[in-house]
């Protein structure tokens, strides 16, 4: 199985990439770690895998980088499909005060939304011959409005406006994408200890790839479309539940 990350140097990226090296399911595959640069982190896993692991430079709110980038791992797979695409690439930035202080939403549409969708454009012609096919995107409780409210303490509107258009996203590229067989899935990873998350987060990055990792490998054609959070035992709001849009 040949998977594909984005937003890989740090974080819940670099932790997938490292967990996918190890992973019996996905082992004898090659992992493709992209991201903007290539992180001290990320560097570390990639020498310690035996080359199982290869970094290809990619900006997603640069389409000349995304289109450079695909010719690269075309080259990577040499005649190979792309089997697995986990978009973890994003941003997210706070607002003060009320709505109307905005001024970051460009900023999130271009690298949440945006972004997803050019690199969906060029990479999905690499998958066309896998027989998986699925395409996730991380997404976040935080984009659905139907828990606008519950979420309403945290004040990163552009950050939850992005996400939630990225969930529609995903929606319309499962119905579109359907008859070929592909698995789009929008996936929400709980909130970690990351950069983004804080040391106060209910889950270690760790435990939050392995959920995910655990969805992407289990998902299936009756997933396509869906909107889900992750499994760790023990928590009642992680129980592998679909989330409300």
């Amino acid at each position: 199985m040949n998977v594909l990350v984005t937003g890989s140097s740090r974080g819940l990226g670099l932790e997938l990439v490292k967990q996918l090296t190890t992973r019996p399911d996905s082992m004898d595959g090659v992992v493709v770690a992209t991201a903007r640069k290539c992180s001290p982190g990320l560097q570390e896993v990639i020498s310690s895998t035996n080359s199982s692991v290869v970094f290809v430079a990619l900006d997603v709110t640069d389409k000349a980088s995304i289109v450079q980038s695909a010719s690269q791992v075309r080259s990577v797979l040499a005649g190979r499909s792309l089997d697995v695409l986990i978009n973890c690439a994003g941003v997210h930035s706070e607002t003060e005060g009320k709505v109307i202080n905005m001024s970051d939403l460009d900023f999130h549409l271009s690298a949440n939304v945006t972004g997803a969708h050019d690199v969906f454009r060029e990479y999905i012609p690499l998958m066309q011959t896998s027989g998986l096919k699925k395409v996730i995107s991380i997404s976040s409780i935080f984009g659905s409005m139907s828990n606008a409210r519950e979420v309403g303490y945290a004040p990163c509107p552009a950050y939850k406006i992005s996400k939630a258009a990225l969930n529609a996203l995903m929606v319309q590229y499962a119905l579109s994408y359907e008859d070929e067989g592909f698995v789009f899935l929008a996936v929400n990873p709980g909130w970690l200890q990351s950069d983004m998350g804080g040391q106060d987060a209910d889950l270690t990055v760790p435990q939050g790839a392995e959920a995910v990792l655990n969805i992407v490998m289990a998902a299936s054609h009756q997933d396509n479309g869906s909107f889900t959070t992750i499994d760790v035992p023990g928590w009642e709001k992680y129980a592998g539940q679909n989330v409300s849009w």
